[in-house]
């Protein structure tokens, strides 16, 4: 039952559609649990928790408010309002890529549990396992989402699929995440363990022989056979065959209306649970810090927000006196009291090289690496540089929708990859800004002001001692929450006025106008003027710097139309921007139709053809309310006004009858109900644009370092076209590779092929890989292309969790808690072969904790740990990560109560975990 072109995808999608079909907790429901409610609640309960635990390590109280979580009431509880955007983009990496599953596995058993492939499904989610955590160490945090998607897919379709619920089973499996632990009570495969349903009634199909024995089983499904074994169960539902095959019917709870949806409430709890059980065994693995910042959350002494600085510095002589620029600037950001960026990204290039790119979380290590900048060459400012491709290594290495700064002086000599790097930024959404410095190639400045305006971007040119008035774009990209209110291309000129809206929740409000001596007049939304000449005025203030035109507009602002009126015959750029809780962010999607609907991120251009989806977040609150999702033609006047389907998740699924001709931008306008209704506009940075050609690729396997890894791809034409596509690729690792440079178009307008990438030996476990595959349409009128993130993983034979063992208990806790203090001394070990205790950390209390690794009797490693704390803190829980990620716990009391020795981190769930679940599922 193993088929995998994606032909036989792309038809079996089109099958699901005709039948509405969706073998798997419902995606899109009002009456029952989807896969997104689950993911969702169980991220939000499991950040709970880490939250509760920073505040206790750190005294301070930790209050959630009343009633369900949210996004918006777990980031003020948790003081990480700057990164509600990120932690909501990464809720969605995760929801998104789990429904992928239901669309590339849909016909691979192990991927849903079915037809009693219980042991090839744990190994799915413990090997994902594995490798997400192995991709949080190498900081591949967007390959860990990815990953944790798909394995939360599999996980939650366990408690739907198979009979854990029916033998009466109110918790969690958590032998499914344990490599280590047996699994041998599954049913025989020559043993019976159904009857048939009484016409639509199922509730009593399993036999009751596997019911007292305890064993498991799961549903047999098939879409092309009426075949199963002799007896089984089926999975049930008017697309699987095999229910019509005695005996007849089907065991599954993916929604109420299910063969067994009497037990689908049940179902969705224990999955819940489990996925917080899954989450909660990366947190002990990883800590709580990068559990948090795997969740898009920053939340450092120094930084609430998810920020990102992020440098692409041409070192060639000439640029001296920038790069000593910027080694000042530096030097102002991080020493900032405000608004302080999470995670810095350096990357150098010059004439000859480029990179390697310098990441960290440390201001002062990027402060170091600024400062240790050299620069080298003949100092020729017509010296083609390797700037495309230090770009391109950014790209693929900052979070998602983060601005990058470019600054260089000369032309590319790497043109070739415009076309790759266009790709990274449409699929990325990152902010690509070029500060030129005296540039004399005009053919260079077309290429990076192409670039800069496809991704929202700016390309200023000024001279050298102009740059230090221009480095305020890079503070002004600081300021948390930025939104875009309205972007406009205009090339050739044209002398035009443009409105937008400006809402009560933007508390700052720049304006950005690019080109060549352009005019222009403010009007805010009382008739106030401003105009260009006017360095001071009545709306703010304004900023004449090469080729850049910045409006900075007096707070407080006034709500309501403002207009911009230009008069330019030359091209210009135009941008608002502003501070804001409430933005948006967006996926096209691939979607099966109505009643039972799904869908998943498309990594390519949509197509020209036919109809578009898109997946529409928006931050700012349940109050925030969408009415309206637009493409709007960059240079023109076409517009393509979606239809909206809210999900019960709050987000939207938005579909286009067609989408402009030529580059487009998005615009989503709504309500805000806390501020009676008032309308707020905004619209995405990035432009987009359809093709005519598809590009599909396939990732499934392990890739181990030392070895090639195969990725077999798909070229669809449209209208069926024959001919030949030429084909590039390119990976962010400089791995070596083999691929077709072209390929010959079939029947039905398909070509197929396939390449491979050579990881080295000495690969780090958990590296992640970008690849890009692109291909021309035959004569070259437009690209498309496919991005896939690969994981390097070492094969892991440590699958055993550290053990504790107690040494000694000093207390006397009789008084006032708060006076008296109270000890414990333990050993903790990885045991003979295993890859060694790497983390030791405390939860449920506040105090002094100490380790001391020492070779231990036995002859291998062990780590004695003490730990002192008040009276207060009764009870402590020790955490004990070895290097792979192997989670143990250890159960200490003041009272000199027995010590447990666990190998699993135990589900933690507070009331407030539990009122939620009563929320959500009653």
């Amino acid at each position: 039952m193993r088929l995998h072109t994606q032909s036989f995808i792309t038809l079996l999608t089109l099958t699901l559609a005709l039948t509405g079909t969706l073998y798997a907790f419902k995606l899109i429901s009002s009456d029952s649990m989807t896969h997104d409610d689950i993911t969702t609640a169980a991220i939000l309960n499991t950040t709970a928790d880490v939250c509760r635990a920073l505040a206790e390590q750190e005294g301070r109280d930790f209050v959630l408010p009343e009633g369900s979580l949210s996004v918006q009431s777990l980031s003020k509880a948790c003081l990480f309002t700057d990164s509600v955007k990120a932690f909501q983009v990464a809720i969605g990496v995760i929801s998104l890529r789990n429904a992928f599953v239901d669309l590339r596995h849909v016909l691979d058993e192990e991927y849903h549990f079915d037809d009693e492939s219980f042991v090839r499904g744990r190994r799915l989610i413990t090997r994902g396992l594995a490798a997400a955590k192995a991709n949080v160490k190498q900081g591949s945090l967007r390959a860990a989402q990815q990953a944790i998607g798909e394995i939360m897919h599999t996980l939650q379709d366990f408690y739907s699929h198979s009979n854990w619920i029916e033998l009466g089973n109110r918790a969690a499996f958590s032998t499914l995440i344990r490599a280590d632990l047996a699994f041998d009570n599954i049913a025989d495969s020559n043993t019976p363990t159904c009857r048939n349903c009484v016409g639509d009634n199922c509730d009593n199909n399993v036999l009751e022989s596997i019911i007292a024995g305890q064993k498991l089983t799961s549903g047999y499904f098939s879409l092309t056979s009426f075949s199963k074994p002799q007896g089984k169960c089926s999975h049930g539902g008017s697309a699987d065959l095999t229910s019509q095959t005695e005996p007849r019917g089907g065991i599954n709870k993916d929604a109420v209306d299910s063969a067994h949806g009497s037990l689908h409430a049940d179902a969705a709890r224990v999955a819940t649970a489990a996925t917080s059980q899954l989450l909660q065994d990366i947190r002990g693995a990883v800590g709580d810090e990068d559990f948090l910042r795997l969740m898009g959350i920053s939340r450092s002494p120094t930084s609430s927000s998810s920020l990102v600085l992020c440098f692409v510095v041409d070192t060639t002589a000439s640029m001296a006196s920038v790069v000593t620029e910027l080694r000042s600037l530096a030097a102002t950001v991080v020493s900032s009291q405000s608004n302080k960026p999470s995670v810095y990204v350096l990357v150098p290039f010059n004439g000859t090289s480029f990179g390697p790119m310098m990441r960290t979380g440390d201001s002062d290590v990027f402060l170091s690496q600024i400062n240790t900048l050299s620069v080298s060459g003949a100092g020729n400012r017509s010296e083609p540089r390797q700037g495309l491709s230090a770009l391109l290594q950014a790209l693929a290495g900052v979070p998602d929708s983060s601005e990058i700064f470019v600054f260089t002086d000369g032309p590319p000599g790497d043109s070739h990859l415009e076309s790759t790097v266009t790709a990274l930024i449409e699929n990325t959404k990152s902010v690509v800004n070029f500060l030129l410095t005296d540039l004399s190639s005009a053919e260079a400045g077309d290429l990076y002001r192409s670039l800069a305006q496809l991704s929202g971007g700016q390309a200023v040119g000024v001279t050298e001692q102009q740059l230090s008035q221009a480095l305020s774009l890079v503070s002004d990209s600081l300021s948390p929450a930025l939104a875009t209110l309205i972007q406009v291309v205009r090339n050739p000129g044209a002398s035009e006025t443009f409105s937008f809206t400006v809402d009560s929740s933007v508390q700052t409000l720049l304006v950005y106008v690019t080109g060549d001596s352009p005019t222009f007049t403010i009007t805010s939304a009382s008739g106030a003027t401003q105009r260009s000449q006017e360095a001071s005025g009545r709306l703010g203030s304004i900023q004449n710097v090469g080729n850049l035109h910045t409006v900075r507009l007096t707070s407080p602002l006034q709500t309501g139309q403002w207009q911009i009126s230009v008069v330019s015959s030359q091209p210009y750029t135009l941008k608002a921007i502003g501070e804001s809780t409430i933005d948006f962010f967006f996926e096209f999607v691939e979607v099966i139709q109505d009643p039972q609907p799904g869908f998943t991120v498309l990594d390519s251009r949509p197509q020209a053809a036919g109809d578009a989806s898109l997946s529409v977040s928006v931050t700012g609150g349940s109050a925030v309310k969408v009415t309206e999702v637009t493409a709007t033609q960059v240079s023109g006047s076409g517009a393509v006004r979606g239809t909206l389907e809210q999900t019960a998740t709050g987000d939207y699924l938005v579909t286009m009858r067609g989408l402009p001709a030529g580059r487009f931008f998005l615009q989503l306008r709504g309500l805000n109900s806390s501020a009676s209704n008032e309308v707020f506009q905004r619209q995405s940075s990035t432009q987009l644009i359809t093709s005519t050609v598809a590009v599909s690729a396939q990732d499934d396997g392990d890739w181990r370092p030392g070895t090639d890894f195969s990725v077999p791809f798909n070229v669809t034409v449209g209208n069926g076209a024959g001919g030949t596509v030429v084909v590039r690729h390119l990976n962010d690792r400089g791995f070596a590779t083999s691929f077709p440079s072209n390929l010959t178009v079939g029947s039905g307008g398909i070509a197929e092929g396939s390449g491979t990438l050579s990881a080295p030996s000495d690969t780090a476990s958990g590296t992640g890989v970008v690849l890009v595959i692109e291909a021309d349409s035959p004569g070259s009128a437009d690209f498309n292309y496919v991005l896939v993130r690969l994981t390097v993983t070492a094969e892991v034979t440590d699958i055993t969790a550290p053990t504790c063992e107690m040494v000694s208990v000093n207390a006397n806790c009789t008084g006032n808690c708060s006076l008296q203090m109270w000890e414990f001394t333990a050993t903790v070990s990885d045991g003979p072969g295993g890859s060694g205790v790497e983390r030791v950390s405390v939860r449920e209390a506040r105090g002094t904790l100490n380790t001391t690794t020492v070779l231990g009797g036995a002859g291998f490693n062990v780590t004695l740990v003490s730990f002192t704390t008040t009276c207060c803190f009764g009870e402590v829980v020790l955490v004990v990560a070895d290097a792979v990620g192997n989670v143990g716990t250890c159960f200490i009391s003041s009272d000199g109560g027995r010590t447990l020795s666990l190998s699993l981190l135990p589900l933690w769930v507070s009331m407030v975990s539990l009122t939620v679940a009563t929320t959500l599922y009653s």
